[in-house]
């Protein structure tokens, strides 16, 4: 399958997006399954993975209903509390629902930037890590230190990191970035989202050329068996529409095999989050 591994919705009357301010006009709008589908289908994507954005247990379950309706919705990453002394309670209540493939927290909004590594955090990753369901890594350059301690200290946890880890591609900087990922890739738990790349780099002026850097170091760490296509839609409208997010992916990866290519553009999201399974109660069996 070619997957889009990485989308949002969101009502924003149902559920408040406090960051969505005046300024990001783009996305002070409701976007829905009606709102995607025609884009999967403009690019020859055969479903996406929906994605977390707000700590909502109740978004995480709307979610879920709209997975259930809509057939290309192939995964939900959701949320629960991980600092909860019952999340393991909570994870078997949304993982009974077939295509609930993975947990997400907004890591980098959190005041801590050592928040992964607090011990209320560490326990609830362990009852990820137990059960087999993956974890998506939302973070900055500064929480790379954290990111590896997880992955070490977790070596059966499988994890992803969103939007490359946002480095400053507005800025072409990389220090601060390329270290910490390098050691991040060491750990073979790990892969990463070749997603949200446009909103890092100048709004208004970036071209494909600036993401190449990132790419192909990112390819050089990972390998293109750990890499999966994502667009981050609609985060993406405020750089570019989802087909500019699609091309500029397109335009920046370098000469590829067929099955390396088929990878990033699918199939790796379908093997890490199990999207072939959609039985109940199969849900992590062959992590």
């Amino acid at each position: 399958m070619r997957i889009d591994a990485h989308q949002h919705f969101w009502t924003l009357s149902q559920f408040p997006h406090p960051w969505i301010t005046e300024k990001l006009q783009p996305l002070r709008h409701n976007f829905g399954p009606a709102d995607l589908q025609p884009l999967l289908q403009r690019h020859r994507l055969d479903g996406s993975v929906l994605v977390q954005t707000f700590s909502s247990l109740e978004e995480t379950r709307w979610f879920l209903t709209l997975a259930s309706t809509h057939d290309f919705i192939k995964g939900v990453v959701g949320w629960v509390d991980l600092t909860d002394p019952d999340v393991g309670e909570m994870v078997e209540g949304l993982r009974d629902h077939p295509k609930l493939v993975g947990i997400r927290h907004v890591v980098h909004d959190e005041s801590d930037v050592r928040w992964l590594e607090r011990p209320d955090v560490l326990r609830g990753l362990g009852e990820l890590a137990s059960r087999g369901i993956p974890y998506d890594l939302l973070i900055k350059p500064p929480h790379l230190a954290s990111a590896v301690a997880v992955a070490r200290r977790f070596p059966s946890l499988p994890l992803v990191v969103d939007h490359i880890a946002k480095p400053r591609i507005a800025q072409q900087g990389r220090e601060d970035w390329d270290a910490g990922m390098a050691e991040l890739a060491a750990c073979p738990n790990v892969h990463c989202k070749l997603s949200g790349m446009i909103t890092e780099a100048d709004w208004k002026s970036w071209k494909p050329s600036d993401l190449k850097p990132y790419v192909n170091r990112v390819i050089d760490l990972f390998t293109p068996q750990r890499l999966m296509f994502g667009t981050d839609w609609p985060v993406c409208l405020l750089a570019g529409t989802y087909s500019q997010a699609v091309e500029a992916l397109e335009s920046a990866l370098p000469t590829l095999s067929p099955q390396e290519s088929a990878g990033i553009w699918g199939q790796n999201a379908t093997r890490f989050y199990n999207l072939m399974s959609t039985e109940p109660n199969k849900r992590g069996v062959e992590r």
